[in-house]
């Protein structure tokens, strides 16, 4: 299958799969570990890495089930992504990193940092995930929609059928307009319905109103544990956000130490494609600073 993606990435493999990475930087310098979340892949760091290269060696994995990574027949739940990555930085020989994730990567960064704390050396992040008491705490614009991915069949339809979370949620939670080209990279790990099940599980283990339990108590616990961490962290904010808005990053940041902010100024979701050069520069800096 010919598929357009931007570059041929490497593969390592990982438990009964493979996972493709990005790379940049010099191998001897501290790591700096990109996690990207639904619907994207490693692509959508790709004009953050080459500025913060200069001081880390950069490696950015696509999840298992996104971009250039395999697809294994598995569920894709939130505890399958810990076990992968876990094994893809276990074989990597990464024992510790600064961490910069956007959206699911930071699902998986905080219960990473819950679980092993000595691995992180600080923090980046953005439109995190966080666990939502109500469903009256999600994004108001966004609720009727998500709630109808969370239907049995309706979901299955608009994601798996309609691929609903490329052609529609990634354009509308960016604000730019995409190119051509780079909407073809995002498209090309999900040609068919089967291949989008990876697209179609996230949006249900979205921690909301106690459910699914297992990942919201994970989440829970995870958060409890950022509260009380004292590794640095860099968090960007952007208005009026998606998953974070101002007001909740607002609050969210008086219950942190040793945390700075950073104001994007206009922005929904997908930060690193409107904002890519403040990004990067701010995480060089930041790293710059603390080696």
């Amino acid at each position: 299958m010919t598929v357009p993606f931007d570059v041929v990435l490497p593969q390592m493999n990982v438990l009964d799969s493979t996972m493709a990475y990005r790379e940049a930087g010099h191998p001897e310098a501290p790591v700096a570990l990109f996690l990207h979340g639904n619907p994207t892949s490693s692509y959508i760091w790709r004009n953050v890495i080459p500025l913060v290269a200069p001081v880390a060696h950069c490696i950015a994995p696509d999840l298992i089930g996104f971009g250039q990574s395999g697809k294994p027949d598995i569920e894709y739940r939130f505890a399958d992504h810990v076990r992968y990555l876990d094994a893809f930085l276990a074989n990597a020989g990464i024992s510790s990193a600064f961490v910069i994730a956007q959206d699911w990567g930071t699902a998986l960064a905080f219960h990473l940092a819950a679980r092993r704390p000595e691995f992180i050396r600080g923090l980046a992040f953005m439109e995190f995930i966080w666990p939502m008491p109500r469903w009256e705490d999600f994004h108001a614009n966004a609720r009727e929609i998500f709630q109808k991915f969370r239907t049995p069949g309706v979901g299955e339809q608009l994601i798996l059928e309609g691929n609903a979370f490329v052609e529609q949620g990634l354009p509308a939670a960016t604000l730019r307009k995409l190119t051509d080209e780079e909407m073809a990279v995002y498209r090309a790990p999900f040609p068919t319905p089967e291949s989008r099940r990876p697209t179609w599980r996230f949006p249900n283990e979205l921690p909301i109103a106690g459910e699914p339990a297992d990942v919201y108590s994970t989440l829970e616990k995870a958060h409890r544990a950022l509260a009380e961490s004292s590794y640095p962290k860099l968090l960007f904010t952007a208005n009026p956000g998606a998953l974070v808005s101002p007001a909740v990053a607002e609050a969210f940041v008086k219950r942190l130490k040793d945390c700075r902010v950073v104001e994007l100024g206009e922005g929904l979701h997908y930060l690193q494609e409107d904002h890519p050069e403040v990004i990067g520069a701010a995480v060089k800096e930041w790293i710059e600073r603390l080696i």
